[in-house]
């Protein structure tokens, strides 16, 4: 996550991981969002590179994957769950 500082990735994290809260309908708190929005940039970015995807760098690129990361978090969490 070059050129994202740790505010930003904080903000950005939060409101990737609120957002998809929202969309996954998950009922999680501000630190959970702001957790699963940083968990998942990183493990969505781990997943893309693997496939040797680049995603593009600077805050955008870090919200799409932290949303997209926190997406997946949330979808198996809830398989997991169950």
């Amino acid at each position: 996550m070059e050129g994202v500082g740790w505010i930003a990735a904080i903000i950005i994290g939060g409101f990737a991981g609120w957002l998809a809260g929202k969309l996954m309908e998950a009922r999680y708190g501000i630190l959970l969002n702001i957790v699963l929005g940083i968990v998942g940039s990183v493990i969505a970015t781990a997943i893309l590179a693997q496939f040797h995807i680049e995603v593009a760098g600077g805050r955008l690129g870090y919200f799409v994957t932290g949303f997209l990361g926190a997406c997946l978090l949330i979808f198996v969490a809830r398989l997991v769950r169950r």
